[in-house]
């Protein structure tokens, strides 16, 4: 579904991978009361240790377990893929990342002593036994493998069983092209939504017993290829939280708004000691703030589109937006 937000153009597929070289993996779990998953996005380079990207990471607000943001504030960079999962199964991502980054760097020749996987995480025990903690090595590793430009949307990977709003929700994207200067640059947003209370939702009248409280978190990625020094994105990322409020979040005390966002613009190296980058002039950062704020908006509302109707652990039925929609 293409959804007519904000006034930029969107890419090809308008989904995050529109940034080139960016892909984005899968592996859902469907077995029993087991129904979550693991999503991965793999920045364009063959190595992200040895090829480490410009990064920055914001806590919107900070109820989440996410590991990795600390060094990405400190030093302004990623060095492996991006994983998002549910709460309880983040250090088992963690490690089985750290087990992908040790064999990368083998491969490479390289000797590894130290890694920062980035995990992020929203809590779906609405839906799955989360405490069963299903997601593990074999997992990753295959949505790892899964990774594609063309990638699912709705209840899939780490959104298969996340709610937003109180319907159902789960992975959605979106993307935004800048022109600068003659030149084509694109904004990727892509997020697990799990978060809002329905009575807050402004795009369309929700019963508000959907969901009372606005908890349960939203994890937002940003990748783009505009040259950004680090603290610039984080500049760009923190306006992701403006596509939250223009759908009626607040964001909640016991919800965990988190936003990680890379550039792939490469930075320079000039002579032995010194490295430059070029970056987007502070003029004209109102270009990327508008995009970033559309795909967010966007990606969140596509989430919830892509998927279908539920049922929770307790055997509440949870609608999908689509469903609604259709009964107005």
């Amino acid at each position: 579904m293409r959804m007519p937000i904000g006034k930029l153009p969107h890419g090809e597929r308008n989904l995050i991978s529109d940034v080139p070289g960016v892909k984005v993996g899968h592996c859902t779990i469907d077995r029993d009361d087991c129904h979550t998953g693991v999503t991965v996005v793999l920045p364009p380079v063959k190595n992200p240790f040895t090829e480490k990207l410009t990064a920055a990471a914001h806590v919107i607000n900070g109820y989440g377990k996410t590991l990795g943001l600390v060094q990405i504030d400190e030093l302004g960079t990623l060095e492996t893929p991006i994983a998002i999962t549910n709460t309880l199964n983040v250090g088992k991502v963690h490690d089985a990342m750290v087990s992908y980054m040790v064999d990368i760097c083998k491969r490479d020749g390289v000797k590894l002593t130290s890694v920062n996987p980035v995990v992020c995480e929203c809590n779906d025990s609405r839906i799955s036994d989360i405490a069963k903690r299903p997601v593990g090595e074999r997992e990753v590793k295959a949505a790892i493998q899964n990774a594609s430009v063309d990638f699912a949307q709705g209840a899939v990977g780490a959104g298969r069983g996340t709610t937003c709003y109180g319907m159902k929700g789960g992975i959605g994207s979106a993307s935004r092209l800048m022109e600068i200067d003659g030149e084509t640059y694109t904004m990727g947003v892509l997020v697990q939504s799990n978060y809002g209370s329905s009575e807050d939702f402004r795009a369309a009248c929700l019963p508000p017993d959907l969901a009372e409280c606005d908890q349960g978190s939203i994890i937002l990625i940003v990748a783009t290829d505009l040259p950004l020094s680090e603290r610039q994105l984080k500049r760009v990322i923190k306006r992701t939280s403006v596509g939250m409020a223009r759908l009626g979040s607040y964001i909640g005390h016991g919800s965990g708004e988190i936003a990680v966002g890379f550039t792939t613009a490469v930075r320079k190296w000039s002579g032995d000691s010194f490295q430059s980058q070029m970056m987007l002039r502070e003029d004209l950062m109102n270009i990327p703030f508008r995009a970033v704020g559309e795909c967010a908006e966007e990606a969140i509302l596509q989430s919830m589109w892509h998927a279908n109707a539920d049922i929770a652990l307790d055997g509440t039925k949870i609608p999908c937006l689509k469903d609604y929609l259709k009964e107005k």
